[in-house]
């Protein structure tokens, strides 16, 4: 029996540890590696295409967060753990710069884009973008949807162009000031506002409203995406940089009407 009860405790004994010794392993090289990519909303649709191929091709899974490029880096900033962040202005990628949460070796300006008036599809609205154009008095009583100007890039780009054609003053009042490029194209595919101003690339994708007109490049600052890796990015973003740099983000980003700046 005395030996029948050693053998069942060093039987314990036995798996009993090897069941701790499973528990305290690393499981790290189960885990699949991952990266994350903070962006412009203007850029959803061209990333997560360009995203889902790296993925494919390396079995490194992306994960993104859209929104506002001054909603995101002001989350970088407040410790978000991101690995790349690709902001739709300067201003926002320098924001970071200044305060070191990017490594500034890794950035490059990757595309350009245009701004846009646009109507919802069935609109009647024209009008010609020129100095002093009509955009007040075609506006009425309704609403002009874009990025709230004091912090979203395109509402940036849109009042100073709106200002050097000299029709800010008469169109503030109708303004509604959006947290990102595609709320502001919601609004107008919705109906509930009259007109928008948004990027070209955001008008590609949304069969619901239509270009009424581009502003001319000289009324602002040219609409550029610079992307870069924060001071915390792992090892693998290097890697998806520069894919989404290379032949395929190309390939992709003219797709999709972006101009690629390399």
């Amino acid at each position: 029996m005395k030996k029948v009860l050693f053998c069942w405790l060093a039987a314990c004994a036995i798996f009993g540890g090897s069941q701790v010794f499973a528990a305290d392993t690393p499981k790290s090289a189960d885990t699949p590696k991952s990266i994350t990519v903070f962006a412009a909303a203007s850029l959803t649709n061209v990333l997560q295409e360009l995203g889902d191929s790296y993925t494919k091709d390396s079995s490194v899974a992306v994960r993104f967060s859209f929104a506002a490029s001054s909603t995101l880096a002001r989350q970088i900033e407040n410790g978000s753990p991101a690995d790349v962040f690709v902001s739709a202005d300067l201003e926002w990628m320098d924001y970071l710069q200044t305060r070191k949460l990017i490594q500034t070796a890794s950035r490059r300006d990757i595309v350009g884009n245009q701004l846009v008036l646009i109507a919802p599809r069935d609109s009647k609205v024209s009008l010609n973008i020129q100095p002093h154009f009509a955009l007040a008095a075609t506006l009425g009583k309704g609403r002009l949807a874009t990025g709230d100007p004091d912090s979203v890039p395109v509402g940036r780009y849109a009042r100073e162009a709106l200002t050097n054609l000299g029709v800010w003053e008469e169109v503030a009042p109708r303004l509604v000031r959006t947290d990102s490029v595609r709320s502001a194209l919601a609004f107008v595919d919705r109906g509930e506002a009259m007109l928008g101003i948004v990027y070209s690339t955001d008008a590609l994708i949304d069969e619901k409203v239509r270009v009424v007109g581009t502003f001319p490049a000289n009324t602002h600052m040219p609409i550029i995406y610079p992307a870069a890796l924060t001071a915390v990015a792992s090892a693998d973003s290097e890697k998806f940089l520069n894919f989404i740099r290379g032949p395929a983000g190309d390939l992709a980003f003219r797709h999709y009407g972006f101009t690629p700046l390399h």
